[in-house]
């Protein structure tokens, strides 16, 4: 896992979802807790159409990360 945590955004915990560091509680799943040591980026627009999001559950389009350290 990089070592260089992003200025941009941090990852939910609960969910991996990705959302800017002002935000508070995450917009997917409710949850307050977050890091801001993450890598990679997954980026589902149709979570319907998608294979990738069925295999990580996701069913909300938006951006996740892939490794969410704590």
């Amino acid at each position: 896992m990089s070592k260089k945590p992003s200025k941009a955004f941090k990852a939910c915990l609960k969910c991996k979802a990705l959302v800017a560091v002002e935000v508070e509680t995450c917009p997917i799943c409710g949850s307050k807790d977050f890091s801001t040591e993450w890598s990679g980026i997954i980026i589902v627009l149709d979570p319907e159409k998608s294979v990738v999001a069925k295999l990580l559950g996701i069913k909300t389009p938006g951006r996740y990360a892939i490794k969410v350290g704590a």
